[in-house]
């Protein structure tokens, strides 16, 4: 019987060896796995995915060199869709990837190839049609947003081995007009210190660091070492520079350049250019507050003070923080603006957005509102990690967010890729009797995506009033804009409807002050039981309301007046909307203005 399990053990080796021999890929046990073993010749290694099974730890080398951990899902019974490793760097050189718990009869062992394409579904169901999405793999936050030169640099977490996150690296993508974005490489990758968590990016145009070489400017990147130690992980901030205007990253060697004992969660550097002090400025988010540095040469850092222990909410992690000042609008006066984002204890639950207004000397950020006031950016469930390029043209202050929420982003029903971003949001600070309100609106560029247009003449809607047929396209991507006037009603509001009866429900109820946004019934919500929602945002009592929705297959972007409420929310609709049915109760209202765009980029 034991020399029967030899032979076997021996055939399955064999076969193992020769079904990738092909490809050259050697692949051979060893003590806690498998060994696959190649000399790249092509620019990818596909490696087979099986997107449900647990995450194995692989040990990536060169020439015997560690270059790489990561967690992968190599398949093992299926194939639900490939990824690259790209291995063009290595070419002529000994790769060797070590893979802990891959039995011997996986099935990617026989499908690993070589290959100088690799092809994706860009059209996947609910892939947006104008908002930004990696070309495939997991996403979240932005990072690294910063103006260079005529073009927006967005970076994003990113996982380019499945669609679940894990192996954190920056994403790149590059832009000229927010809307059409060109998508690169990745930026900067994991190494021995650890994956590649958020953080942000400038452009040191005095060359405060000494790492300029040549006449272009050098680019500086900040970011967060994640590393595992046992059972509990470390983090600690790196810097990467680029002498080419971000196409190619060069990882500090005195990397890393702030470490902090005793804190685990310490993370998401943002880092501004403070005029008056002549210094740059880093937050950094510990725990549940924030700790700001300065420093002259964007390397040595010195801890100033802290902001947040006490202030705004507390019940999860703050991560993702930003600075910038903003001119009130109408005024000569200028605030501060702190923006900090926090999972969990969202106002709708997990993640969200909230934000201070007040004064910083570039040492020390004051709250000038009561520390128990709780101010969110964004009262959908689906606006966290939102940060802006704080050197945007003409002065303006452009951000974007994570277009999801921690509760269930890791189990929406998409395949190849998950998650979007927001469009671009500009923000404007304005003074509403005796506080201060940061609007958050579609930046102008957005209504160049408008194309054929539909206007309605003014509708007097009591009870019910539909319009059918949307769009002439079946993309789901169209924004609808009207104002509401002439109102009598307690309670007014519209749904989008598709074909299957779907439909996202959005009403404004007056005694209550509230608008609310039911999802309830918007299409796939069983996915996740914290996805099926009804939530709601502030609304001011006012004789006419002005809407803008912006619709793209699988998000629903809602701003009242110029900004003053926005609320942001996912859908997963079987079929586009192609449905608008307004209604009213206790009395009537008037649709005025009424106005569908298609839109596209």
């Amino acid at each position: 019987m034991k020399a029967y399990f030899k032979i076997v053990f021996i055939l399955s080796m064999a076969f193992a060896l020769f079904a990738c021999k092909s490809n050259n890929i050697k692949v051979e046990t060893i003590e806690d796995g498998i060994k696959i073993s190649l000399v790249p010749q092509k620019k990818f290694l596909l490696l087979p995915i099986e997107d449900k099974i647990k995450e194995m730890a692989s040990v990536v080398t060169v020439d015997a060199k560690v270059v790489a951990n990561y967690n992968l899902c190599l398949a093992q019974k299926q194939i639900d869709y490939y990824m690259p490793l790209d291995i063009s760097q290595w070419k002529g050189k000994t790769l060797e990837i070590k893979v802990v718990g891959l039995s011997l009869d996986a099935l990617s062992l026989k499908e690993l190839k070589q290959s100088d394409d690799f092809e994706y579904d860009y059209a996947e169901t609910y892939r947006p049609s104008y908002h930004f999405t990696p070309p495939y793999g997991w996403m979240n936050d932005p990072n690294g947003m910063v103006y260079y030169k005529g073009q927006y640099h967005l970076f994003y977490q990113w996982n380019p081995f499945g669609s679940r996150w894990e192996n954190m690296t920056w994403g790149h993508a590059t832009s000229r007009d927010l809307l059409i974005w060109d998508n690169h490489n990745g930026a900067i990758l994991p190494d021995t210190l650890g994956t590649i968590f958020s953080g942000s990016a400038v452009a040191d145009i005095y060359n405060t660091s000494g790492l300029q070489k040549g006449e272009e400017k050098v680019l500086l990147a900040f970011y967060t070492y994640h590393k595992t130690v046992g059972d509990t992980y470390e983090q600690s901030q790196g810097l990467a520079y680029s002498n080419n205007a971000g196409k190619n990253w060069n990882k500090y060697a005195k990397n890393p350049i702030i470490t902090k004992s005793g804190f685990k969660d310490f993370r998401d550097p943002k880092v501004v250019w403070h005029e008056d002090s002549q210094k740059w400025v880093m937050l950094l988010s510990v725990d549940h507050y924030i700790e700001i540095y300065s420093s002259s040469n964007a390397i040595d850092w010195t801890l100033e003070s802290d902001f947040g222990k006490n202030q705004g909410a507390h019940t999860g992690q703050w991560e993702c923080p930003d600075l910038f000042e903003l001119k009130v609008e109408n005024s000569n006066e200028s605030k501060w603006v702190l923006i900090c984002n926090i999972n969990p204890g969202g106002v709708h639950g997990g993640s969200a957005t909230q934000y201070f207004i007040g004064n910083f000397d570039g040492k020390t950020f004051t709250n000038q509102s009561t520390p128990s006031d709780v101010k969110w950016l964004d009262w959908g469930k689906d606006f966290y990690a939102a940060v802006t390029w704080g050197n945007a043209p003409q002065n303006r202050h452009i951000g974007i967010a994570w277009m999801s929420n921690w509760e269930y982003g890791k189990e929406v029903p998409s395949k190849y890729f998950r998650s979007a971003m927001t469009v671009p949001r500009q923000f404007t600070l304005v003074k509403t009797q005796s506080d201060y309100t940061l609007f958050n609106y579609p930046s102008s560029e957005v209504a160049d995506l408008r194309k054929r247009s539909k206007k309605i003449d003014n509708l007097i809607v009591d009870r019910e009033c539909n319009v059918d047929n949307i769009c002439q396209n079946t993309t789901g991507a169209f924004e609808i804009v009207f104002d509401v006037a002439n109102i009598s009603s307690e309670v007014f509001g519209f749904k989008l409807y598709n074909n299957k009866g779907q439909f996202s429900d959005i009403y404004f109820n007056i005694p209550e002050k509230k608008i609310w946004v039911d999802r309830r019934n918007s299409g796939k919500v069983d996915f996740s039981e914290n996805f099926s929602s009804l939530v709601y945002g502030p609304l001011e009592i006012k004789n006419n309301y002005q809407i803008r929705i912006l619709v793209d297959k699988a998000s629903i972007e809602l701003f009242e007046g110029n900004g003053q409420v926005s609320m942001t929310n996912i859908v997963f609709p079987d079929e586009a909307y192609n449905r608008l049915s307004f209604y009213s109760k206790g009395g009537t209202c008037e649709i005025k203005n009424l106005t569908i765009y298609e839109l596209a980029k």
